[in-house]
């Protein structure tokens, strides 16, 4: 991965972070990793727990490869809800309610966001 894709990547998480924090979420963990792979962010809303899967586009890329929400194609799905029990079961959390959300972040040139839309219950 290149150095601008890891700073726009890193920029994206902090936003996402920080707007959800500011929407009330409980951030619980941020890069959580396991063997299997990572979770972006583990929040809580309430008495769900919530794993958010960031996606952050830098303007130039966004018509090229498609959006970001549409990069969370079903193998990845299936990848973060397997990272998700393995979460859930480390820290010995059962029959809890869970929800897989997305956010799609576009961060222009002058690494301001362009855009911000959060996925809720997007898989």
């Amino acid at each position: 991965m290149t150095s601008e894709r890891l700073r726009i990547g890193k920029l994206g998480e902090a936003e996402a972070g920080r707007r959800l924090e500011q929407a009330g979420y409980e951030i619980r963990s941020r890069n959580w990793r396991c063997r299997s792979g990572e979770i972006d962010i583990v929040a809580r809303q309430g008495d769900t727990f919530v794993f958010v899967e960031v996606r952050s586009r830098g303007v130039a890329s966004g018509a090229r490869y498609g959006t970001a929400a549409e990069s969370v194609d079903f193998r990845k799905q299936a990848k973060v809800r397997g990272i998700a029990q393995l979460y859930l079961q480390q820290h010995r959390l059962h029959d809890v309610r869970v929800r897989f959300d997305v956010i799609a972040i576009t961060v222009g040139k002058d690494e301001g966001i362009e855009s911000y839309t959060h996925y809720e219950a997007a898989f």
